[in-house]
């Protein structure tokens, strides 16, 4: 299975890419750049998307977008409605949650800074499994 962690902080995304590697025996790529990020899901070499919402400087088509804008993007391309996205942000409040998925189009949501791994690969696995049985 492919993972694409969406992360504009480098040093993180590496640490959070081997550690989900590490974790569940899936291959991770990395991007924060949007023309990369809609190729690898349109050639559907892409299981899951785990999107940071915070993406200071990317672009869509000459536009500034967040990873919730790309996230709502995704899910709203018939190529690319299918994949699971998981919301990974330092900014979301508990009652912000539901406001920040339903905007966003995206299946889950977690808040930085991860303390349990291990419910973030069940949530992986899990939205894999809808995804494939769908």
């Amino acid at each position: 299975m492919k993972i694409l962690l969406v992360e504009d902080d480098r040093l993180l995304a590496k640490g959070t890419a081997k550690l989900i590697e590490r974790m569940s025996g899936y291959q991770v790529e990395v991007s924060d750049d949007p023309a990369i990020i809609f190729q690898l899901c349109e050639e559907g070499n892409i299981d899951l998307v785990i999107m940071d919402i915070n993406l200071p400087g990317a672009k869509w088509q000459g536009k500034a977008v967040s990873g919730a804008d790309i996230s709502r993007l995704l899910k709203d391309r018939s190529q690319t409605s299918e994949i699971p996205i998981i919301i990974l942000t330092a900014y979301a409040m508990k009652t912000e949650r539901e406001t920040l998925l339903e905007a966003s189009h995206a299946d889950e949501l977690f808040t930085k800074p991860l303390k349990d791994f291990k419910q973030l690969i069940e949530a992986i696995d899990n939205l894999c499994k809808q995804s494939k049985n769908a």
